[in-house]
Protein backbone atom coordinates (compact mmCIF):
# COMPACT_ATOMS: atom_id res chain seq x y z
CA UNK A 1 0.00 0.00 0.00
CA UNK A 2 1.75 3.79 -1.19
CA UNK A 3 0.58 6.15 1.51
CA UNK A 4 0.39 9.95 0.50
CA UNK A 5 -0.16 12.47 3.07
CA UNK A 6 -1.81 15.61 2.31
CA UNK A 7 -0.67 18.41 4.73
CA UNK A 8 -3.41 21.17 5.39
CA UNK A 9 -4.78 23.87 7.58
CA UNK A 10 -7.99 25.31 8.90
CA UNK A 11 -7.23 28.95 7.67
CA UNK A 12 -9.78 29.74 4.33
CA UNK A 13 -11.87 26.64 3.91
CA UNK A 14 -10.25 26.39 0.21
CA UNK A 15 -7.10 24.41 1.71
CA UNK A 16 -9.13 22.03 3.06
CA UNK A 17 -11.80 21.46 0.15
CA UNK A 18 -9.27 20.95 -1.95
CA UNK A 19 -7.83 18.43 0.56
CA UNK A 20 -10.50 16.65 0.80
CA UNK A 21 -11.03 16.17 -2.85
CA UNK A 22 -7.30 15.06 -3.34
CA UNK A 23 -8.40 12.48 -0.62
CA UNK A 24 -11.08 11.24 -2.25
CA UNK A 25 -8.94 10.85 -5.88
CA UNK A 26 -5.85 9.75 -4.20
CA UNK A 27 -8.11 6.80 -2.45
CA UNK A 28 -9.76 5.80 -6.27
CA UNK A 29 -6.37 4.38 -7.06
CA UNK A 30 -5.92 1.05 -6.30
CA UNK A 31 -2.86 -0.01 -4.09
CA UNK A 32 -3.08 3.83 -2.50
CA UNK A 33 -4.03 5.22 0.22
CA UNK A 34 -4.27 9.34 1.17
CA UNK A 35 -4.60 10.80 4.75
CA UNK A 36 -5.38 14.39 5.40
CA UNK A 37 -2.90 15.81 8.44
CA UNK A 38 -3.27 19.31 9.61
CA UNK A 39 -0.40 19.42 12.13
CA UNK A 40 -1.77 23.29 13.25
CA UNK A 41 -4.75 21.00 14.94
CA UNK A 42 -2.82 18.57 15.61
CA UNK A 43 0.14 20.39 17.86
CA UNK A 44 -2.36 22.47 19.92
CA UNK A 45 -5.84 21.93 19.29
CA UNK A 46 -7.17 24.86 21.19
CA UNK A 47 -4.23 27.33 20.13
CA UNK A 48 -5.31 26.32 16.64
CA UNK A 49 -8.93 26.89 17.07
CA UNK A 50 -8.44 30.57 18.90
CA UNK A 51 -6.03 31.60 15.83
CA UNK A 52 -8.57 30.43 13.10
CA UNK A 53 -11.16 32.34 15.32
CA UNK A 54 -8.86 35.38 15.33
CA UNK A 55 -8.18 34.82 11.62
CA UNK A 56 -11.49 35.15 10.63
CA UNK A 57 -12.80 37.71 12.24
CA UNK A 58 -9.70 39.97 11.23
CA UNK A 59 -10.32 39.35 7.66
CA UNK A 60 -14.29 40.42 8.03
CA UNK A 61 -14.01 43.34 10.70
CA UNK A 62 -10.62 44.28 9.87
CA UNK A 63 -9.74 43.83 6.07
CA UNK A 64 -7.67 46.75 5.61
CA UNK A 65 -5.51 45.45 8.45
CA UNK A 66 -5.49 42.09 6.87
CA UNK A 67 -4.36 43.44 3.53
CA UNK A 68 -1.35 44.77 5.41
CA UNK A 69 -0.95 41.60 6.92
CA UNK A 70 -1.27 39.91 3.85
CA UNK A 71 1.13 42.46 1.69
CA UNK A 72 4.18 42.34 4.28
CA UNK A 73 3.87 38.11 4.45
CA UNK A 74 4.13 38.51 0.44
CA UNK A 75 7.35 40.72 0.24
CA UNK A 76 9.14 40.69 3.30
CA UNK A 77 12.47 39.00 3.50
CA UNK A 78 11.95 38.60 6.83
CA UNK A 79 8.48 37.24 6.90
CA UNK A 80 9.79 33.24 6.48
CA UNK A 81 11.56 33.93 9.78
CA UNK A 82 7.99 33.28 11.30
CA UNK A 83 7.94 29.51 10.81
CA UNK A 84 11.37 28.88 12.74
CA UNK A 85 8.92 29.51 15.81
CA UNK A 86 6.88 26.15 15.15
CA UNK A 87 9.34 23.87 16.05
CA UNK A 88 6.92 21.73 17.76
CA UNK A 89 5.16 21.61 14.62
CA UNK A 90 7.89 20.28 12.50
CA UNK A 91 9.05 17.88 15.05
CA UNK A 92 5.39 16.36 14.48
CA UNK A 93 5.65 16.75 11.14
CA UNK A 94 9.02 14.92 11.42
CA UNK A 95 7.61 12.04 13.55
CA UNK A 96 4.43 11.34 11.23
CA UNK A 97 6.50 11.35 8.06
CA UNK A 98 8.65 8.83 9.96
CA UNK A 99 5.85 6.90 11.05
CA UNK A 100 3.59 6.54 7.93
CA UNK A 101 6.28 6.75 5.46
CA UNK A 102 4.34 7.92 2.89
CA UNK A 103 5.85 8.12 -1.22
CA UNK A 104 4.78 11.82 -1.52
CA UNK A 105 3.19 14.98 0.55
CA UNK A 106 0.68 16.96 -1.18
CA UNK A 107 0.48 20.46 0.43
CA UNK A 108 -2.80 22.67 0.05
CA UNK A 109 -0.97 25.26 2.78
CA UNK A 110 2.20 26.97 1.91
CA UNK A 111 3.60 27.13 5.73
CA UNK A 112 4.51 23.34 5.13
CA UNK A 113 7.23 24.09 2.58
CA UNK A 114 8.84 26.27 5.10
CA UNK A 115 9.00 23.44 7.84
CA UNK A 116 10.05 20.95 5.59
CA UNK A 117 12.83 22.76 4.34
CA UNK A 118 13.69 23.55 7.67
CA UNK A 119 13.78 19.47 8.17
CA UNK A 120 16.15 19.67 4.96
CA UNK A 121 18.56 22.03 6.46
CA UNK A 122 18.80 19.79 9.58
CA UNK A 123 19.70 16.52 7.73
CA UNK A 124 16.41 14.51 6.92
CA UNK A 125 15.58 12.95 3.32
CA UNK A 126 11.89 13.84 2.92
CA UNK A 127 9.77 12.59 0.43
CA UNK A 128 8.94 14.66 -2.85
CA UNK A 129 6.64 17.57 -2.30
CA UNK A 130 4.19 18.47 -4.24
CA UNK A 131 2.10 22.13 -3.79
CA UNK A 132 -1.16 22.89 -5.06
CA UNK A 133 -1.88 26.56 -4.48
CA UNK A 134 -5.73 27.57 -3.29
CA UNK A 135 -5.21 31.09 -4.53
CA UNK A 136 -5.63 32.63 -8.38
CA UNK A 137 -3.46 35.00 -10.62
CA UNK A 138 -1.90 36.89 -7.37
CA UNK A 139 -0.24 33.98 -5.42
CA UNK A 140 1.50 35.38 -1.64
CA UNK A 141 5.26 34.06 -2.66
CA UNK A 142 5.13 32.22 0.54
CA UNK A 143 3.51 29.61 -1.81
CA UNK A 144 6.48 29.74 -3.99
CA UNK A 145 9.71 31.12 -2.13
CA UNK A 146 10.51 27.73 -0.55
CA UNK A 147 11.40 24.65 -2.57
CA UNK A 148 9.26 22.21 -3.81
CA UNK A 149 8.73 18.89 -6.33
CA UNK A 150 6.04 21.20 -8.31
CA UNK A 151 3.36 23.52 -8.50
CA UNK A 152 -0.03 22.76 -9.46
CA UNK A 153 -1.89 25.95 -9.76
CA UNK A 154 -5.65 27.06 -10.85
CA UNK A 155 -5.19 28.12 -14.69
CA UNK A 156 -2.54 29.75 -16.95
CA UNK A 157 -2.68 33.10 -15.45
CA UNK A 158 -1.34 31.72 -12.36
CA UNK A 159 1.03 29.64 -14.55
CA UNK A 160 2.55 32.39 -16.19
CA UNK A 161 2.92 34.48 -12.81
CA UNK A 162 4.72 31.91 -11.46
CA UNK A 163 7.37 31.77 -13.97
CA UNK A 164 7.46 35.28 -13.98
CA UNK A 165 8.41 35.32 -10.37
CA UNK A 166 11.39 32.66 -11.29
CA UNK A 167 9.50 29.17 -10.81
CA UNK A 168 10.72 27.00 -13.74
CA UNK A 169 8.08 26.23 -16.12
CA UNK A 170 8.80 22.79 -16.57
CA UNK A 171 7.60 22.91 -12.53
CA UNK A 172 4.38 24.14 -12.37
CA UNK A 173 1.41 22.48 -13.89
CA UNK A 174 -2.16 24.59 -14.74
CA UNK A 175 -4.18 21.65 -13.54
CA UNK A 176 -7.12 23.28 -11.95
CA UNK A 177 -8.66 23.54 -8.74
CA UNK A 178 -9.13 20.11 -7.00
CA UNK A 179 -12.90 20.47 -6.13
CA UNK A 180 -15.16 17.30 -5.08
CA UNK A 181 -15.20 14.72 -7.78
CA UNK A 182 -19.16 15.17 -7.75
CA UNK A 183 -18.38 17.94 -10.49
CA UNK A 184 -16.11 15.93 -12.86
CA UNK A 185 -18.92 12.81 -11.84
CA UNK A 186 -21.83 15.40 -12.78
CA UNK A 187 -24.98 13.41 -13.70
CA UNK A 188 -27.20 15.05 -16.76
CA UNK A 189 -30.01 15.68 -14.72
CA UNK A 190 -28.23 18.24 -12.31
CA UNK A 191 -28.45 21.16 -14.40
CA UNK A 192 -30.23 24.46 -14.44
CA UNK A 193 -33.76 24.92 -16.37
CA UNK A 194 -33.80 26.66 -19.07
CA UNK A 195 -33.48 30.29 -18.78
CA UNK A 196 -36.93 30.74 -20.20
CA UNK A 197 -38.34 28.22 -18.13
CA UNK A 198 -39.89 29.44 -15.08
CA UNK A 199 -37.97 31.33 -12.53
CA UNK A 200 -34.42 31.76 -12.72
CA UNK A 201 -32.92 30.02 -9.87
CA UNK A 202 -30.26 32.08 -7.46
CA UNK A 203 -27.95 30.80 -4.80
CA UNK A 204 -27.32 33.50 -2.05
CA UNK A 205 -24.01 31.82 -0.20
CA UNK A 206 -24.01 34.13 2.67
CA UNK A 207 -20.38 33.75 4.70
CA UNK A 208 -20.40 37.14 6.54
CA UNK A 209 -22.22 40.15 7.30
CA UNK A 210 -25.64 39.48 8.71
CA UNK A 211 -27.19 42.86 8.25
CA UNK A 212 -25.59 43.72 4.60
CA UNK A 213 -27.69 39.85 4.06
CA UNK A 214 -30.62 40.85 5.16
CA UNK A 215 -30.60 44.05 2.70
CA UNK A 216 -30.11 41.89 0.33
CA UNK A 217 -32.16 39.06 0.79
CA UNK A 218 -35.59 41.43 0.79
CA UNK A 219 -33.76 43.16 -2.87
CA UNK A 220 -34.12 39.59 -3.97
CA UNK A 221 -37.17 38.59 -2.74
CA UNK A 222 -39.34 41.34 -4.32
CA UNK A 223 -39.16 39.72 -7.52
CA UNK A 224 -41.52 37.27 -8.57
CA UNK A 225 -39.48 35.81 -11.58
CA UNK A 226 -36.77 34.66 -9.42
CA UNK A 227 -36.41 31.66 -6.77
CA UNK A 228 -33.70 32.47 -3.98
CA UNK A 229 -31.77 29.64 -2.28
CA UNK A 230 -30.54 30.76 0.88
CA UNK A 231 -27.57 29.23 2.49
CA UNK A 232 -27.10 30.59 6.52
CA UNK A 233 -24.57 28.09 7.59
CA UNK A 234 -24.44 27.12 11.12
CA UNK A 235 -26.53 30.91 12.06
CA UNK A 236 -29.34 29.57 13.77
CA UNK A 237 -30.60 33.24 14.15
CA UNK A 238 -30.18 33.89 10.76
CA UNK A 239 -31.87 31.09 9.03
CA UNK A 240 -35.14 32.12 11.23
CA UNK A 241 -34.98 35.71 10.10
CA UNK A 242 -34.49 34.66 6.42
CA UNK A 243 -37.38 32.05 6.62
CA UNK A 244 -39.37 34.86 7.83
CA UNK A 245 -38.68 37.47 5.48
CA UNK A 246 -39.47 34.95 2.56
CA UNK A 247 -42.83 33.57 4.14
CA UNK A 248 -44.69 36.19 2.33
CA UNK A 249 -42.40 37.59 0.12
CA UNK A 250 -43.15 37.73 -4.38
CA UNK A 251 -40.06 35.36 -4.76
CA UNK A 252 -40.14 31.66 -4.29
CA UNK A 253 -37.39 30.94 -1.66
CA UNK A 254 -35.60 28.18 0.04
CA UNK A 255 -33.47 29.04 3.72
CA UNK A 256 -30.97 26.38 4.46
CA UNK A 257 -28.82 26.31 7.24
CA UNK A 258 -25.30 24.18 7.22
CA UNK A 259 -25.83 21.97 3.99
CA UNK A 260 -23.01 19.26 2.38
CA UNK A 261 -25.11 19.53 -0.74
CA UNK A 262 -23.23 22.69 -2.03
CA UNK A 263 -22.15 20.92 -5.41
CA UNK A 264 -25.74 20.07 -5.85
CA UNK A 265 -26.89 23.68 -5.45
CA UNK A 266 -23.97 25.12 -7.55
CA UNK A 267 -24.81 22.79 -10.63
CA UNK A 268 -28.50 23.27 -10.61
CA UNK A 269 -28.94 27.01 -10.15
CA UNK A 270 -28.10 29.61 -12.89
CA UNK A 271 -26.30 32.17 -10.41
CA UNK A 272 -24.71 31.98 -7.07
CA UNK A 273 -23.91 35.52 -5.21
CA UNK A 274 -21.14 35.00 -2.87
CA UNK A 275 -17.86 36.70 -1.21
CA UNK A 276 -14.93 35.66 -3.46
CA UNK A 277 -13.56 32.80 -1.41
CA UNK A 278 -10.69 29.87 -3.41
CA UNK A 279 -13.20 26.79 -2.76
CA UNK A 280 -16.46 29.01 -3.64
CA UNK A 281 -15.31 30.65 -6.59
CA UNK A 282 -13.75 27.25 -8.28
CA UNK A 283 -16.68 25.05 -6.93
CA UNK A 284 -18.48 27.74 -9.11
CA UNK A 285 -16.61 27.68 -11.68
CA UNK A 286 -16.88 23.91 -12.28
CA UNK A 287 -20.73 24.16 -11.80
CA UNK A 288 -20.66 25.82 -14.95
CA UNK A 289 -22.91 28.64 -12.52
CA UNK A 290 -21.76 32.23 -12.81
CA UNK A 291 -20.95 34.07 -9.64
CA UNK A 292 -21.86 37.59 -8.32
CA UNK A 293 -19.00 38.49 -5.85
CA UNK A 294 -20.42 40.47 -3.35
CA UNK A 295 -17.29 40.75 -1.42
CA UNK A 296 -13.40 39.89 -1.67
CA UNK A 297 -11.59 39.89 1.08
CA UNK A 298 -8.05 41.74 0.31
CA UNK A 299 -5.12 39.75 -0.79
CA UNK A 300 -5.49 36.03 -1.36
CA UNK A 301 -9.34 36.90 -2.71
CA UNK A 302 -8.56 39.54 -5.35
CA UNK A 303 -7.23 36.74 -7.68
CA UNK A 304 -10.27 35.02 -7.56
CA UNK A 305 -12.27 37.71 -8.35
CA UNK A 306 -9.39 38.89 -11.16
CA UNK A 307 -9.69 35.53 -12.99
CA UNK A 308 -13.79 35.88 -13.37
CA UNK A 309 -12.76 38.81 -14.53
CA UNK A 310 -10.32 38.06 -17.26
CA UNK A 311 -12.58 35.23 -18.54
CA UNK A 312 -15.78 37.31 -18.26
CA UNK A 313 -17.09 34.66 -16.00
CA UNK A 314 -18.96 36.54 -13.40
CA UNK A 315 -19.11 40.13 -11.94
CA UNK A 316 -18.72 41.74 -9.13
CA UNK A 317 -21.73 43.61 -6.66
CA UNK A 318 -20.47 44.34 -3.95
CA UNK A 319 -24.16 46.41 -2.86
CA UNK A 320 -27.39 45.24 -2.74
CA UNK A 321 -28.83 47.57 -5.52
CA UNK A 322 -25.69 46.40 -7.70
CA UNK A 323 -26.42 42.50 -6.91
CA UNK A 324 -30.32 43.08 -8.62
CA UNK A 325 -29.25 45.27 -11.34
CA UNK A 326 -26.74 42.60 -12.34
CA UNK A 327 -28.87 39.79 -12.02
CA UNK A 328 -31.70 41.73 -14.27
CA UNK A 329 -28.57 42.37 -17.06
CA UNK A 330 -27.84 39.13 -17.28
CA UNK A 331 -31.50 37.36 -17.61
CA UNK A 332 -32.17 39.97 -19.98
CA UNK A 333 -32.32 39.71 -24.05
CA UNK A 334 -33.11 35.88 -23.61
CA UNK A 335 -30.16 35.53 -20.90
CA UNK A 336 -27.52 36.96 -23.32
CA UNK A 337 -25.43 37.96 -20.96
CA UNK A 338 -25.67 34.83 -18.89
CA UNK A 339 -25.44 32.42 -21.79
CA UNK A 340 -21.99 34.15 -22.09
CA UNK A 341 -20.53 33.78 -18.78
CA UNK A 342 -21.69 30.12 -18.56
CA UNK A 343 -19.81 29.67 -22.00
CA UNK A 344 -16.76 31.24 -20.85
CA UNK A 345 -16.65 28.81 -17.40
CA UNK A 346 -16.83 25.84 -19.30
CA UNK A 347 -13.35 26.77 -21.07
CA UNK A 348 -11.94 27.75 -17.48
CA UNK A 349 -13.47 25.02 -15.65
CA UNK A 350 -11.36 21.41 -14.88
CA UNK A 351 -13.68 19.24 -12.82
CA UNK A 352 -11.15 16.10 -13.09
CA UNK A 353 -8.51 18.32 -11.52
CA UNK A 354 -8.35 16.27 -8.23
CA UNK A 355 -7.65 13.20 -10.05
CA UNK A 356 -5.05 14.72 -12.51
CA UNK A 357 -3.16 16.14 -10.03
CA UNK A 358 -3.21 12.27 -8.14
CA UNK A 359 -1.88 10.85 -11.65
CA UNK A 360 1.05 13.00 -11.69
CA UNK A 361 2.06 12.74 -8.20
CA UNK A 362 2.25 9.15 -8.78
CA UNK A 363 3.95 8.73 -11.12
CA UNK A 364 7.34 6.24 -11.47
CA UNK A 365 9.44 9.55 -9.53
CA UNK A 366 7.19 9.62 -7.31
CA UNK A 367 6.10 6.33 -5.98
CA UNK A 368 9.98 5.32 -4.78
CA UNK A 369 9.81 4.21 -1.05
CA UNK A 370 11.65 6.47 1.14
CA UNK A 371 15.05 5.11 2.76
CA UNK A 372 17.08 5.73 5.69
CA UNK A 373 15.03 8.46 7.33
CA UNK A 374 16.62 10.10 10.32
CA UNK A 375 15.17 10.10 13.51
CA UNK A 376 14.11 14.17 13.72
CA UNK A 377 11.83 13.86 16.01
CA UNK A 378 14.05 16.18 19.20
CA UNK A 379 15.20 18.30 16.10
Amino acid sequence: MKRVLILTAGYGEGHNSAARALKTAFDERPGVQAELIDVFALHAPRLDRISRKAYLRVINQAPHTWAAIYRWLDRSPHAPFLFRAFSGHRRLLAQLIAEKQPVALVSTYPVYAWLLEQLRARGATVPPLHTVVTDAITINSLWYRAPSEGWFVTDPDSAAFLHAHGVPAGQVRASGFPVALAFADRPARLQPPAPSAGRRRILYMINSGRARARVTARALLQHPEWHITFTAGRDAQLQAELTELARLAPAGADVLGWTEKIPELLMTHHVVISKAGGATTQESINALCPMLVNQIVPGQEEGNYELLRRNEAGALAETPARVVETLQRAFENDAALWLRWRANLGRLARPAAARDIAATVLGPAAVVPVAGQPNLVSS
